[in-house]
């Protein structure tokens, strides 16, 4: 009921508001198992691309936030749940298999996932390097991927600010890759770095940012 709630009320409401500007979402399959690949420029992201795309989208959310007994803690659990949320535990080497197992689960049933390569949000506007995650589970799923560019979330949500603002919001969702080639490749490393690459190459295409070809460092204190 409340992830209908969100879907037909709370989303209507949030483009009103923002006004997105959403292109290539004809692109979007609109069934079977799909992983979208952002690049990260907001917390607010992760819920920009639910409230934009034409169907429902998993992100992984961190166990903390399902945490609590108290009215506040459940409703903030019963929000994130119906926004699509699957809560992990974060880090160490036994949470990122969990991290990757959950993924797995929403692709193995059809669903949408939503994944940022670049593992922590852009704070100077370029594209960094992308992790091999986004690769790992494309070839264990054989999901095809969406490459997502977003600019203007920075300014919706600013880094420091707990509520978003008037700003102009764009949202590409590019056209589908397909990694079957690749079938049994899986566990080496070379095939991994190239589908990163590759769906790293196609965010900067849709997206226009720098490149920079090292890993951004997530600031200290810096949970997003």
């Amino acid at each position: 009921m409340l992830h209908l709630l969100i879907r037909r009320g709370v989303a209507p409401l949030a483009r009103m508001l923002w006004r997105p500007d959403v292109r290539g979402a004809e692109n979007v399959p609109s069934d079977g198992p799909v992983i979208f690949a952002s690049n990260h420029r907001s917390a607010i992201d992760t819920a920009v691309i639910p409230f934009v795309a034409p169907r429902p989208v998993a992100f992984l959310g961190k166990a903390e936030y399902f945490q609590g007994t108290s009215p506040k803690d459940r409703l903030r659990a019963a929000f994130l749940s119906a926004l699509g949320y699957v809560p992990v535990e974060r880090g160490n080497a036994a949470a990122g298999l969990a991290a990757l197992g959950a993924a797995q689960k929403v692709l193995g049933s059809g669903g949408a996932f939503g994944i940022y390569p670049e593992g922590t949000r852009s704070l100077d506007g370029k594209l960094h390097r992308g992790h091999t995650g986004v690769a790992a589970l494309a070839l264990a799923t054989r999901a095809p991927v969406v490459p997502v560019a977003l600019s203007g979330t920075e300014d919706l949500l600013p880094v420091g600010k707990k509520l978003p603002r008037p700003a102009k919001v764009t949202v590409r969702f590019g056209e589908p890759l397909d990694f079957s080639r690749y079938d049994g490749l899986a566990a080496s490393p070379p095939i991994r770095r190239a589908v990163t690459d590759e769906v790293m190459y196609s965010i900067l295409e849709l997206s226009g940012q720098e490149y920079v070809d090292a890993y951004h460092k997530r600031p200290e204190g810096d949970a997003a």
